[in-house]
């Protein structure tokens, strides 16, 4: 079998002329190609990916891969803050396929990052045989063990091209998730990995069974018992500027975004990806929404993803 030549990340001198102009998209798509030893965590990778925000595709034939990046440029797709291909051996001409991919893109303008994943010998022999399912080269007629030192053969040169090689060997998922999002979601110019959802509620409704964190309410003055501020709601300002005008609001709030500002980073490090806090009064339509508002806008100016949802304030 012949030597597999190295994949290029871009077309050769021979092909590129000084006076060609440079493709430049008209989005700045972020491209990750996920790939490595079969079994060592590239579907698990691809999940952290999906977490990220990113458009995740497992399996993908490495020539369709210029194409699907080309559909990351649509404006319908301005949602994703990227796209992650997962890519093994499991097609034919594998290598051959990918290195004509990379030129594609390269003439495009697009670079994307190589995640290569890798674990002993020892350890992908122990997962598959938990997972009890055939490695994609024992199809050619080899046993588990030389199908594994055949593969990592094969990709050794795509290895020495990658821009991060993770060792599963020793990682649990939570592990690998931390090692993704600290090279993917490091820069401080991009929103953080973990999503905040916040919810207002009532009481007398019942507490969002998937809240992480609940936060009475209740001992705030009640804009309810005010004839002018009943029919209105906490989304409205002069009932929003009626609770704040307690020093316990304000105390309040701020001790608690205090206390989300330490936990939140915290629990990103340990590969959390989503928390849900609920603030609750007694019918969610005032004091609770209010201060659910202030929260998620707090949070979104510190670049958290958060959502807000006002679960009861229809009823309230």
């Amino acid at each position: 079998m012949s030597t597999p030549q190295p994949p290029r990340r871009g077309p050769s001198s021979a092909d590129s002329s000084a006076d060609a102009p440079r493709v430049v998209p008209e989005r700045a798509v972020q491209v990750c190609i996920v790939t490595g030893l079969s079994g060592a965590g590239k579907s698990t990778a691809l999940q952290v990916f999906e977490d990220l925000r990113y458009l995740a595709v497992d399996g993908l034939p490495a020539s369709l891969a210029p194409e699907m990046v080309g559909m990351m440029e649509r404006p319908s797709m301005s949602h994703f803050q990227g796209i992650a291909l997962g890519m093994d051996m499991r097609q034919n001409n594998f290598l051959d396929e990918i290195n004509d991919a990379l030129s594609a893109m390269a003439a495009k303008g697009i670079r994307p990052l190589l995640l290569f994943l890798e674990a002993d010998a020892q350890e992908l022999m122990r997962r598959y045989a938990t997972t009890r399912r055939p490695h994609p080269l024992e199809r050619e007629g080899m046993g588990l063990e030389a199908a594994l030192a055949a593969e990592r053969n094969r990709l050794r040169i795509l290895r020495e091209m990658a821009d991060l090689v993770i060792d599963t060997s020793r990682f649990s998922i939570h592990d690998l998730r931390r090692s993704i999002q600290k090279r993917w979601s490091g820069n401080k110019d991009k929103l953080r990995a973990i999503r905040v959802n916040v919810i207002s509620f009532g009481f007398k409704y019942g507490v969002p069974r998937e809240a992480d964190m609940v936060f009475d309410l209740r001992f705030l003055p009640n804009p309810y018992f005010v004839e002018g501020l009943r029919p209105l709601c906490g989304k409205d300002k002069v009932v929003s500027d009626y609770v704040f005008a307690s020093s316990s609001a304000v105390e309040f709030r701020k001790k608690l975004l205090d206390l989300l500002f330490f936990m939140l980073p915290l629990m990103e490090a340990e590969g959390r990806y989503r928390v849900t806090i609920a603030v609750g009064c007694t019918g969610g339509r005032h004091r609770s929404v209010a201060m659910a508002e202030e929260l998620s806008q707090a949070l979104r100016q510190a670049d958290y993803p958060a959502s807000l949802e006002h679960r009861h304030l229809e009823l309230g």
